[in-house]
């Protein structure tokens, strides 16, 4: 006995030296890899002079609308000299104006009337190819794919999003909002901010998988959920790889080891939704055969519904439930998050909006109808004028598939070529086919030749009168045109749902200037330090 005893402490003893020695490998391995993009990143630095020196002699004389980004890693920083270079070039009556991401260059359109001729326009669907790295994960899905199959799909996917088939979710927003304040109340009344971010982000993300899917996640009672954490942590890296030029080097972004994480999130993704859309499936067929019919349709059984008269294959079905999940929880809870911050910052607004949601449920705790949700119209230009200063989607892109004209410019390949890539200028009125164009909300939002005040915060500016007065194109936080978000009434209703909720419980504040969390324009605009806010019980006889 004593023999074994002894066996196993000298087992113990290796294993913990086996342990050991592998931590020591792994951190070894990481060091190694530290120093391989560091030196990557000196020969990278060594290269930007030389395109900074063959830039001076060959493009700024050629172009004075000119910024000039090899590196976008301080995208805070980055973005604020755009916003600013974008002011400076609206005050001069310009409505374009162009930049260098690497040697990428990208034209800028900064007036509503020039995003106007690309929103509207039938033939520039194609999206830019920052989407490349979601290509894995979503496929060509409806948000991706361009031509004659991004048509097809959204003509037949339309009908899913008819307000008759919305109204069906309104009791999952009730549901897991519901759930969202048992998850807040023990913040409340304690005199301190917390961030609130996380807690709107797993309840968006349990509302868009029963939704899209039919399946319970649980995320706000099961944070660790493998799916949860996937999500997440997709699109950390997709943004990673994004604004990191040195990563859309494939050997760099694997030899990182973040392209490895990639995968093997990526991986989980799609084992999950595979698993999902075939017991799905097999419910689906059951269904039919007993000819029982589903009081609640999610989207996955829609597409279900579909699949034979539309010819959709397996991976038809799962690219376009993961778009769906993508694009449904993200922007959702970065809008519920600004607006909460707006209404934090002004008390006023917040109290009209009390004020509008008690005259609807009184002292009653019952869930949201769709009637109710259509009378709070308040709480709606809240929410859309937090939209206008904080658009989930900054900013996305098109590439012209044949030459536009645009306002008075000409974007026009020269003669010259370099070895980092083309020489552009402005001389005329048309952009030739290949240019990716770029158009950003968060800049025709915060016009000032558009909106009066146009960097304050004023649900006003939703009034009836006001819109039509505005032109056209000058509120797009949904695009706009025939490739506008094919759920933007889903949201919308989404959003009025747990904010009008957490209106009903809770008085918010916050202990932090307005201005003092900046937008961080990552994949979808984020707060730089979170959403801390405080939260105090309201009494509703108040």
């Amino acid at each position: 006995m004593a023999v074994a005893c002894g066996d196993v402490s000298v087992a113990a003893v290796d294993d913990e030296t086996s342990a050991k020695r592998s931590a020591d490998e792994e951190a070894e391995r990481l060091e190694a890899h530290r120093a391989h993009i560091a030196r990557i990143s000196r020969i990278w630095l060594q290269c930007k002079d030389v395109i900074d020196s063959l830039m001076t002699c060959n493009y700024i004389l050629l172009l004075d609308h000119d910024i000039y980004a090899l590196f976008i890693t301080e995208i805070t920083n980055f973005a604020r000299q755009l916003f600013e270079r974008a002011q400076y070039y609206i005050s001069r009556g310009d409505g374009m104006f162009r930049i260098w991401i690497g040697t990428s260059p990208l034209v800028l359109l900064i007036r509503p009337e020039n995003a106007k001729i690309v929103l509207e326009s039938n033939s520039i669907l194609r999206k830019g190819p920052e989407y490349e790295i979601l290509l894995p994960w979503l496929g060509t899905g409806l948000l991706i794919s361009s031509g004659e199959k991004w048509r097809f799909r959204r003509k037949m996917l339309t009908p899913a999003f008819h307000s008759t088939v919305l109204d069906e979710f309104i009791s999952v927003h009730n549901k897991e909002a519901q759930i969202l304040i048992q998850r807040l109340q023990p913040n409340a009344d304690k005199g301190r901010s917390f961030d609130i971010f996380p807690f709107i982000k797993r309840c968006a993300l349990d509302i868009i998988c029963e939704t899209a899917m039919g399946v319970k996640v649980d995320a706000q009672s099961n944070p660790d959920h493998p799916y949860v954490r996937s999500v997440q942590r997709m699109t950390e890296l997709a943004f990673t790889h994004q604004r990191m030029p040195w990563f859309w080097l494939k050997p760099l972004w694997y030899a990182s080891g973040y392209g490895v994480e990639y995968d093997m999130h990526l991986q989980s993704l799609l084992h999950f939704t595979r698993k999902v859309i075939e017991e799905r499936r097999r419910e689906y067929a059951n269904d039919l055969t007993r000819k029982t019919k589903r009081n609640k349709k999610a989207f996955l059984d829609v597409l279900l519904s579909m699949q034979e008269a539309n010819k959709l294959s397996y991976d038809d079905i799962r690219e376009e439930v993961d778009t769906f999940m993508f694009e449904g929880h993200d922007t959702t809870s970065s809008a519920i998050g600004w607006t909460l911050w707006c209404l934090a910052h002004h008390p006023e607004v917040q109290k009209k909006a009390c004020d509008e949601a008690d005259s609807i449920f009184g002292d009653s705790l019952r869930p949201c109808t769709s009637d109710d949700l259509k009378q709070l119209k308040y709480l709606e230009r809240a929410i859309k004028e937090s939209l206008r200063l904080f658009p989930p989607v900054p900013s996305f892109t098109r590439v012209a598939d044949n030459d536009i004209i645009i306002g008075a410019y000409l974007l026009r390949k020269n003669a010259l070529m370099l070895i980092v890539g083309f020489t552009f200028h402005f001389d005329g009125k048309i952009i030739p086919k290949g240019c990716t164009l770029l158009i950003s909300p968060a800049i025709i939002h915060r016009n000032e030749m558009v909106y009066k005040d146009a960097h304050v915060y004023d649900p006003d500016n939703f009034l009836l009168e006001r819109v039509m007065g505005r032109r056209p194109f000058a509120y797009i936080p949904f695009s706009a045109g025939p490739r506008n978000c094919i759920g933007q009434k889903f949201a919308l209703m989404e959003e009025k749902t747990i904010l009008s909720w957490i209106l009903r419980y809770f008085r918010i504040e916050a202990d932090c200037s307005f201005e003092s969390n900046a937008a961080c324009p990552e994949i979808i605009l984020k707060p730089s330090n979170g959403f801390n806010l405080l939260l105090y019980n309201r009494s509703l006889n108040n």
